[in-house]
């Protein structure tokens, strides 16, 4: 899933006179002619739902004044609104002086950059993570870089790649506690796999089921937190008929008889993208042995999800509903951060969860070996 990144900084201004309002300044270095930056408030179910908008001034800035909705929560500033807009997301809960200044445009070959500098804990802490997630970004870029003169370094770099996954999860963990009830808290829980890290995520709900129950954003968490254990290894498969790229629905049922990983991700989902190589070497090895992946994506934007598999070489079924996480699919499997796996036998049935990388190689090698 291409994670939507934020860059947040301490800011200088005294919030105590704000109450629950907030100010939001953007400054753009690139302005489409006759479109609007908009900003968006994303509610309970996930949709974006725009609550304001101005045009740039000679200056190329806008600056944004209003009160929180329903207690605060999650909002994009949108630049322009046109296809593949660039996005940058923001937790507002009242008394924030916020400063984005972003490029204002998406290319093709290289994603519109921008930084933002806010006052609250809540864009401290999504700085921290966001440093830590850089640093392994990093390490990637190098390592791919790596690969493609020595292909012989694979093996190699994938040890090195799990040992600082690993790490980074680890600091990512340690800095969750600290959050306390503020919503970046639930954001951070999208930087964990929800199936190997539960205890963390009830320990969050359980903070934020205490302190504000009635936020619209926990509930929707809290429901999914109880859920989530709902399709268990042992479970029947629920099935998913979604539509492909050609438009051609494909029904997960009709796959019986094959070995079948449902891959839940998206083109914004950045350790999604970053797991795709393993996924391709995975499915190479298997493939002629009964084995299938059906690609679930979360994306709202066809073209994005399209270009996606198309620059991954993503080879295997896939479908979406287009509904980010309103999906169906992500609903009936109670999918609340991505990448997400369920493997199923030959006759629909969840043998093993969550398995990614080295994990699922091994799993598969060990299951066509009839160990």
């Amino acid at each position: 899933m291409r994670y939507l990144i934020i860059l947040c900084l301490l800011g200088l201004m005294s919030p105590n006179s704000l109450g629950q309002g907030f100010q939001v300044k953007v400054k753009a270095t690139h302005v489409v002619p006759d479109r609007k930056i908009y900003l968006e408030w994303i509610n309970g179910r996930g949709q974006a739902i725009k609550v304001d908008s101005m045009l740039p001034n000679a200056q190329k800035e806008v600056n944004f004044k209003g009160t929180i909705i329903d207690q605060g929560g999650f909002y994009l500033v949108n630049f322009y609104d046109i296809p593949n807009p660039q996005k940058v997301l923001l937790i507002l809960e009242g008394k924030e002086v916020v400063d984005v200044q972003a490029e204002g445009i998406n290319l093709p070959e290289k994603p519109g950059t921008y930084t933002v500098k806010g006052n609250t804990p809540n864009f401290t802490y999504m700085n921290q993570l966001l440093l830590i997630s850089k640093e392994l970004e990093s390490k990637v870029t190098v390592w791919n870089a790596e690969i493609q003169k020595n292909p012989a370094a694979q093996e190699r770099i994938q040890k090195e790649f799990s040992l600082a996954q690993a790490i980074t999860m680890k600091k990512i963990k340690d800095l969750i506690p600290l959050m306390g009830t503020n919503l970046v808290a639930l954001w951070a829980t999208n930087f964990l796999p929800a199936d190997s890290e539960i205890a963390i995520l009830e320990a969050v709900g359980a903070r934020f089921k205490k302190d504000r129950p009635n936020h619209p954003q926990v509930k929707p968490f809290l429901e999914n937190l109880k859920r989530l254990k709902g399709v268990g290894v042992g479970s029947e498969a629920p099935e998913i008929a979604l539509s492909q790229p050609s438009g051609e629905r494909l029904a997960l049922s009709s796959l019986r008889g094959k070995y079948v990983l449902i891959d839940f991700w998206a083109s914004w989902c950045g350790p999604c993208r970053r797991e795709n190589p393993n996924v391709i070497k995975t499915y190479a090895r298997f493939k002629d042995k009964g084995f299938e992946i059906y690609g679930v994506s979360l994306d709202q934007d066809k073209s994005a999800w399209l270009k996606a598999i198309e620059a991954d070489k993503l080879v295997w079924k896939h479908v979406s509903d287009l509904q980010y996480w309103n999906s169906v699919a992500a609903q009936a499997y109670q999918v609340s951060a991505i990448p997400m796996t369920f493997l199923l036998d030959k006759e629909g049935k969840v043998i093993a969860k969550g398995l990614r990388g080295e994990a699922l190689d091994q799993f598969l090698t060990n299951l066509f070996s009839g160990k």
